[in-house]
């Protein structure tokens, strides 16, 4: 690349705005995607496959660390089979939600305006707000298919009132050691969801990053 060339490139980046760097990186990750999803193929199951294993990760990770009892206690059986349908489930909702946030990025890089493209790619944090909604009621419709398998039946009343139960009491004291753990255990359980509000803030701090370090170094002429 000639000297010229290079000033040109600094100038372009000092001139532009911190919307245009963050939706160039946006409008950039957009095009890898769309790149990976045309030369793969079955791609869409690969992703559901994917976010499965994620999820079931998740599972364990928030079993083995916040109720360790449960793997050797007398309920190991429920605790284990059930991680199955709760990854299945959590799959869903994010092979979902990865389609909405799709085509909300391609509404949020048409739009003109900043204020609109801001609002567009903030729908994801309600996105992120229905997955704990999901993983509550996958935990219910989960936990009453095992119990049902390992021929220990339960109400799928009992079950919704056994999580709500959990959940407004959570609520009522998020900071009692039970709730502590119950509230680690739905956070760590929806870390998939939260992966496109991760994203898009990952993008606007590296663009601020980026804008503010072509003002305070300029190119040199």
């Amino acid at each position: 690349m000639s000297q010229r060339e290079v000033r040109l490139s600094g100038e372009s980046s000092i001139n532009a705005s911190l919307f245009d760097l963050w939706r160039q990186h946006t409008s950039s990750l957009l095009e890898w995607f769309n790149e990976k999803r045309k030369a793969g193929r079955r791609f869409y199951l690969k992703v559901f496959l994917i976010f499965a294993l994620i999820n079931l990760a998740c599972y364990w990770w928030a079993l083995v660390t916040a109720y360790p009892g449960y793997i050797t206690g007398h309920k190991w059986e429920e605790f284990f089979v059930m991680g199955f349908p709760v990854a299945l489930m959590g799959a869903v909702f994010d092979s979902f939600s990865l389609a909405v946030t799709l085509y909300i990025v391609k509404r949020a890089l048409a739009s003109a305006n900043n204020g609109r493209y801001v609002a567009y790619l903030s729908i994801d944090i309600v996105i992120a707000w229905l997955a704990a909604l999901w993983v509550l009621f996958a935990f219910v419709l989960s936990g009453w298919i095992v119990s049902l398998l390992l021929q220990r039946p339960e109400t799928f009343a009992f079950r919704t009132d056994l999580y709500q139960g959990r959940l407004w009491e959570a609520w009522r004291n998020p900071f009692g050691y039970e709730n502590i753990r119950n509230i680690y255990f739905g956070v760590v359980m929806g870390a998939s969801a939260l992966l496109p509000t991760l994203c898009h803030l990952f993008l606007a701090a590296r663009s601020m990053l980026r804008w503010a370090f072509a003002r305070l170094a300029p190119a040199t002429r």
